[in-house]
């Protein structure tokens, strides 16, 4: 492990451990604040469509997207610095932020997981029935079940990072699969960081909340059609920019 890295690592986790996650999250400056104001929610996408919204570069099964292209539950999908692409595939829905490498997997517009190589997500997620139930987020160093869901989650070599916004995950770390934690979570009341290598014997920890808003949520929910379960508790204003 890169000497700088385990060093940033390991001050922020002894932090967390020794002065709570408010001190941590002072230190790291990792907390985004939401503000929230009246707005108008957007609406459903056709379903011919799959771009809400996209910025700066980013390409889908190797060709440069534009707000006509179409992707599939099986597209490679990459942004680069300074960019991001606003995005929804069947009933589920994603903002991929910069310098992020998402591989998804399924059929024709039915999504059967994701594989966040790298980078950072929020999606939100339709239930499942019957033989369709199963999703799967993996990260590099977690895999997690996915259940009509919304997720925030970042992908880095020597962690991950998960918030269950609403709804119940599986979290597994890679490392040793005997290490799972099952969430059910109505806002964001779980997050947790997966590690590459423990802490104190722990591979999954606790974390604070930051990186992901609210608003952006009910967006997501919304260009699928959905009314998200947080609306009731935040009025929509319009998502961050600069991911």
């Amino acid at each position: 492990m890169n000497e700088n890295i385990q060093k940033t690592r390991r001050a922020f986790l002894n932090t967390v451990y020794k002065s709570g996650l408010s001190i941590a999250l002072g230190r790291f400056a990792l907390f985004t604040p939401v503000v929230f104001a009246f707005g108008q929610v957007p609406a459903k996408l056709d379903d011919d469509k799959s771009i809400f919204e996209l910025q700066g570069t980013a390409t889908v099964d190797g060709k440069k997207a534009t707000m006509s292209t179409f992707i599939k539950a099986d597209s490679l999908v990459v942004t680069a610095s300074n960019s991001f692409i606003i995005f929804k595939v069947g009933q589920d829905s994603h903002i991929l932020r910069e310098n992020s490498t998402l591989q998804l997997e399924g059929n024709n517009v039915l999504e059967s997981g994701l594989h966040l190589i790298s980078g950072k997500i929020l999606s939100v997620f339709a239930e499942r029935e019957g033989s369709q139930n199963k999703h799967t987020l993996r990260t590099s160093t977690a895999t997690i079940g996915i259940r009509g869901t919304g997720v925030y989650a970042e992908s880095d070599p020597e962690m991950s990072y998960l918030c269950t916004c609403y709804g119940k995950t599986k979290i597994q770390a890679n490392a040793a699969p005997d290490q799972v934690e099952l969430i059910a979570a109505q806002h964001h009341d779980a997050p947790r960081f997966i590690l590459k290598d423990p802490e104190k014997g722990k591979l999954i920890i606790p974390a604070p909340v930051f990186n992901h808003t609210d608003e952006e949520l009910i967006l997501l929910e919304a260009i699928v059609g959905r009314e998200s379960p947080i609306s009731a508790i935040q009025s929509y204003s319009s998502p961050r920019r600069g991911y």
